[in-house]
């Protein structure tokens, strides 16, 4: 496989925002595009990901995107797999480039979500589960992340404060985050007497959710050396795995075999293992959900990630960094964005670009973004040049 980079990437702040899902999008890619130092006729090919057209009753983004970019010819397809739209859209992108079919592509993610009702948006969100059996049944997401919850706190002894310290310590990152839709500060109080979502979730427990869009481009090696662009970030993995779409049928749910198939691959092509990471952004849509991910991904062993974030192991100045954007809990959660959204902070991180939540010395940076309740996984590993 020919080498690729990561040549350029940006996102729009994310929160409640006036603009559509295709107006955010192009912000978003202009801003990339000009991140790069390239232009926007270089590139060959794009995927959008975007998970609730069906909000603006507006499928089809592409070619409404490229057109506002100037480049009305260049294919592009959009993408879903839920919440990991963005790394499935990535993932794709990577692949396309790095066999050599195109030298230069964009990828983009974009949500708009805000103007539904509580009722509306999370019946959406069902959808990305096994809705027949599921959501019909009233099992809506929360509802199943705090099933995994209590079956991760029977087995492995957890404690609500443990999850706590999740949302707390992703807060104190966010607050350094200008693009953060939630940028609060809070503490274990504060989450402990919020209001009960899904028992044991509480409010403070579970992501917002956002409006917002991210955009990523990515290049071959033969094309930064023709046109002498500097290589700063490359993708060393990438992985990608499914699992099965119903949390009903599975026979442990306090782990996601798709998080555990999909970075085995990602490190297995980077040759490198887990320890060599210096940060990470993973897929926490409830404190949970963070805890389940660094323990299938080897960053801790079963029953001690919670333990490692009350111990301040997880924090910026820790020994392992965790969502320091402030990850889906405190950054937000436009879903078709969210993925994409990642690969931004890494990149930022990577070129020394972060500001107050910047990692020190970090080289090697993973993103780890979930469909649904891991009915798809998308791991990335990059590295500074």
């Amino acid at each position: 496989m020919n080498k690729v980079f990561l040549i350029g990437a940006a996102g729009t702040k994310y929160g409640k925002s006036n603009l559509t899902a295709r107006d955010l999008s192009m912000l978003a890619s202009k801003h990339a595009i000009e991140s790069s130092g390239i232009k926007s006729h270089d590139i060959q090919a794009a995927f959008v990901a975007n998970a609730f057209g069906m909000a603006e009753k507006q499928g089809h983004l592409g070619p409404l995107l490229m057109s506002s970019l100037g480049i009305p010819h260049v294919p592009s397809s959009t993408i879903e797999a839920a919440c990991c739209s963005g790394g499935s859209a990535f993932r794709e992108a990577y692949v396309n480039v790095a066999s050599g079919f195109y030298d230069v592509m964009l990828v983009t993610g974009t949500e708009k979500v805000s103007h539904l009702d509580t009722l509306t948006a999370t019946t959406y969100f069902a959808y990305g589960g096994d809705y027949l059996f599921e959501g019909n049944s009233g099992a809506s997401f929360p509802g199943l992340y705090a099933a995994m919850a209590r079956a991760h706190m029977h087995e492995h002894g957890t404690t609500e404060e443990e999850l706590a310290a999740v949302a707390v310590k992703n807060h104190n990152n966010g607050i350094f985050n200008e693009k953060a839709h939630l940028q609060k500060k809070i503490t274990v109080d504060d989450v402990l007497k919020s209001p009960v979502v899904a028992d044991p979730l509480k409010f403070f427990d579970s992501c917002p959710f956002s409006d917002g869009a991210a955009a990523a481009i990515i290049a071959s090696e033969e094309f930064m050396n023709k046109n002498g662009l500097e290589k700063k970030v490359s993708i060393k993995g990438s992985g990608r795995s499914g699992g099965s779409g119903s949390l009903h049928t599975r026979d442990n749910i306090s782990s996601l075999e798709s998080t555990i198939k999909a970075s085995r691959e990602a490190f297995g092509q980077a040759g490198i293992n887990v320890k060599e990471i210096d940060f990470a952004e993973v897929h926490d849509c409830f404190t949970i959900a963070e805890i389940i991910a660094m323990e299938d991904l080897g960053i801790f062993e079963k029953g001690q990630a919670s333990k490692a974030v009350v111990e301040g192991r997880t924090a910026i100045n820790g020994e392992i960094p965790i969502n320091p954007s402030g990850g889906l809990k405190s950054k937000g959660h436009p879903v078709g964005a969210t993925g994409v959204g990642q690969i931004v902070e890494v990149f930022d991180q990577l070129t020394g670009n972060s500001g107050k939540r910047q990692v020190n010395d970090a080289r090697i940076g993973l993103t780890h973004n979930v469909g649904a309740t891991g009915g798809s996984c998308a791991v990335h590993i990059f590295e500074r040049e």
